[in-house]
């Protein structure tokens, strides 16, 4: 299955009846994350101040917004992406060279054997001020399979028993892309990236900047607690190493409660557009040989908290 995108604008009178269309319909998917919208086109959302804020109080409310049949061109993608802020680049996967901050995501045969995806995490929490949230298309899905998931981080906090959330209090941890996707990268130039995005470091529960929320903030790229060892945890050398790192992956496991998930099957043009500082999500690899194409927008954040 696949779409085009044509990157001709469209005509004015056009963008004005998409506008004219009614209500949003906000269809819940799970208890906890994910809502489909219905009658809303994501275009108008782009360039409509009043459509674009319910857009966005959608989005602090349900975590991820789901919309298929966008048939819209990837500079009004990158448009609506640039209402909740700036563009980030990727230093690894690059950018769209005409559309600077659109990330091209596509997998096919020649494709190579890696694993980044299909791993709970929350997108480049390496960087000290981690994304707040993309704008996901898909362009070409598999027959069958290619789901991604989506995971609200703040239930699973919420819910962590309150011996572990006394324990973690306070707790800070490293992010780090060299140990993600640098691992594979000849010596010199890991290092390189290393010494250009050095770990970043947040705390084990942010607080999110909009709504309040505590929010269990460790991943796929978390490597380690940075102010573990101390008197009140440590007795003994087990008790930091492996202690520490059991700790640290039970956390990271909360991510993969299914009360916790919702899960999105894509259809050519249909949206995905999360919040990053309260969600993780994780990209079913289960489709090969088939190829699967998506073009993401990644919107710069702020430092946690």
């Amino acid at each position: 299955m696949q779409s085009t995108i044509d990157d001709a604008a469209g005509p004015p009178a056009a963008a004005a009846a998409r506008r004219d269309t009614g209500p949003i319909e906000v269809h819940p998917l799970t208890v906890h994350i994910g809502a489909e919208l219905r009658n809303v086109s994501l275009a108008a959302a782009a360039t409509d101040d009043d459509l674009f804020a319910e857009l966005k109080s959608l989005l602090l409310r349900h975590k991820v917004l789901f919309v298929r049949d966008q048939d819209i061109t990837r500079a009004e993608h990158v448009a609506l992406a640039e209402r909740f802020g700036r563009l980030e680049d990727h230093p690894v996967a690059g950018s769209d060279p005409d559309h600077p901050g659109l990330v091209r995501i596509y997998k096919d045969l020649d494709s190579p054997a890696e694993h980044y995806e299909n791993a709970y995490h929350c997108d480049a929490t390496w960087r000290q001020a981690p994304p707040m949230g993309c704008v996901l298309r898909c362009v070409e899905t598999p027959p069958v399979g290619g789901d991604t998931i989506w995971v609200n981080m703040a239930e699973a906090y919420r819910r962590l028993p309150q011996d572990v959330k006394a324990r973690i209090d306070g707790l800070r941890a490293r992010h780090s892309i060299e140990a993600s996707f640098g691992a594979n990268m000849p010596l010199e130039q890991r290092l390189a990236l290393h010494e250009r995005f050095p770990d970043a470091e947040h705390p084990v529960v942010r607080t999110h900047p909009e709504t309040g929320e505590k929010v269990l903030f460790v991943n796929a790229f978390t490597t380690h607690f940075t102010n573990f060892h101390t008197p009140a945890n440590v007795r003994f050398g087990f008790d930091y190493a492996p202690g520490g790192g059991e700790l640290l992956n039970y956390l990271i496991r909360q991510a993969a409660v299914p009360e916790y998930q919702v899960r999105w099957r894509w259809t050519p043009n249909s949206f995905a557009i999360w919040d990053n500082r309260s969600t993780q999500h994780y990209a079913v690899q289960d489709y090969w040989p088939a190829v699967r194409k998506m073009e993401r927008a990644g919107v710069i954040g702020e430092q946690t908290f």
